[in-house]
């Protein structure tokens, strides 16, 4: 056992606070308010600024990759700010346990905390490989399967607001509705009943309708799609607001969901199957989710059409065919082919203009981000990428000019694709 794991304990659990950092804040509120069930106290961090960059670079070398400095960054704040009893104080962090640097994080952590005098902090992996033991947090199968539906309702709540921000009447009104969403959703998954899946798509509806109401008016906008490491794609911690900047510089934003990257893991499962001979049981086992999660994205889908007002996301089974005359599904580190295959799922969708987020160095994300957008475009020369890096000497100016040049340039395409279409006048 090494000296630097302290396991969290049933005894620890009973006073505990466990602190969870920031990436999807309502997805991770749901997932915070259905974990309630079994006990758990959780907060979720929601400080950002460039102390939080500074606090990580005080405990991180800078040559680690921007989400390991500002996840372990917002932890340490956090821990030495003051306003938590450490002797009673946990972290937790998903740890995927593939050959990406996230699989460094946990020990990065521990690291940075013995370094400011909190060894005895225990920090949870959150992994699904069973990396290690923590008696007081085992995932098991109803905490996923309450999980599941924290991220679905996530994603169809995030789709939502994207699709109404920028055409609101009232600035605002989008995101309002969304954490009044947020608090209901949280007290149903929080309420210990058992869930029942006629409830959660009458939900869906129900969400889909709020959401349909909010009155709106035509706007010239452009489709911006949104991939790249999950953490900087997701974060606005790590992607300083991109999706924000983009709504107030007249963008609609596409942001694929959550489910997808868990339907990308368990595709990755029936894959290595079939491409190496692993594991019989484990195939059976990944081919059983796989199958089960893309049903469970096939009915969300189903009811945004059925209410018929919102562009609806792409079936998995679809996404994971697309891209393959690009490149293997054995394509998997990282991101892997996901990464480019939501590029191409993007563009088919009608999204054509794509912001590829990475961190500066983060060298899988480079090859089947940066270094996919020359394939992309020379097959689809109407698509529009630019790959944006991020990290802790990144300047946001530079990053929001590039942006800003993106957007020009799609509207000029917007523009001149339109003076084509344009009927010839008619000749008397």
């Amino acid at each position: 056992m090494r000296s630097d794991y302290i396991p969290f304990t049933e005894e620890m659990k009973r006073d505990y606070t466990i602190l969870i950092p920031t990436m999807l804040p309502m997805h991770f509120e749901l997932i915070k308010a259905y974990l309630s069930n079994f006990g758990y106290k959780m907060e979720l961090l929601r400080s950002s600024g460039p102390e939080i960059a500074e606090a990580g670079l005080k405990y991180v070398h800078n040559d680690a990759c921007y989400p390991a400095i500002l996840v372990i960054g917002q932890f340490m704040e956090a821990v030495t700010s003051g306003r938590y009893d450490p002797h009673k104080l946990a972290l937790i962090y998903f740890q995927t346990g593939g050959g990406c640097r996230a699989s460094n994080y946990i020990p990065m952590l521990r690291r940075a905390l013995k370094q400011a005098g909190y060894e005895y902090v225990p920090v949870i992996s959150f992994s699904f490989a069973g990396l290690e033991k923590h008696p007081g947090f085992r995932l098991t199968p109803s905490m996923l399967y309450g999980m599941l539906y924290a991220v679905t309702y996530g994603d169809l709540l995030m789709s939502l607001v994207n699709q109404c921000k920028p055409y609101e009447k009232r600035a605002g009104e989008a995101e309002e509705l969304a954490g009044q969403w947020v608090e209901r959703l949280g007290r149903e998954l929080g309420a210990g009943r058992r869930i029942k899946y006629a409830d959660i798509k009458r939900n869906y509806l129900e969400i889909t309708r709020d959401f349909a109401s909010i009155p709106r008016e035509r706007r010239d906008t452009v489709k911006v799609g949104v991939v790249g490491e999950i953490f900087v794609k997701y974060s606005p911690l790590g992607n300083n607001d991109l999706e924000a900047f983009l709504v107030r510089n007249g963008a609609e934003v596409v942001v694929p969901g959550l489910l997808d990257f868990l339907l990308y893991a368990t595709y990755n499962g029936v894959i290595d199957y079939k491409l190496y001979g692993r594991g019989p049981l484990s195939h059976h086992v990944n081919n059983l989710a796989y199958k089960y999660l893309c049903k469970k994205k096939r009915d969300m889908i189903a009811v945004m059409e059925r209410e018929g007002t919102f562009d609806p996301p792409m079936p998995f089974e679809r996404t994971a065919e697309l891209g393959k005359s690009y490149m293997s599904n054995g394509v998997k580190m990282g991101e892997g082919w996901l990464l480019t295959y939501e590029m191409l799922e993007l563009a088919e969708s009608g999204c054509k203009n794509i912001v590829c987020t990475q961190p500066f160095g983060c060298l899988p994300n480079h090859i089947i981000g940066k270094g996919m957008m020359r394939p992309v475009k020379e097959r689809n020369p109407d698509v529009n990428i630019v790959a944006i890096d991020y990290d802790a000497s990144a300047t946001r100016v530079n990053q929001e000019n590039r942006l800003k040049l993106m957007l020009s340039n799609a509207r000029r395409i917007a523009k001149e694709t339109a003076q084509r279409e344009q009927p010839a006048p008619t000749l008397r």
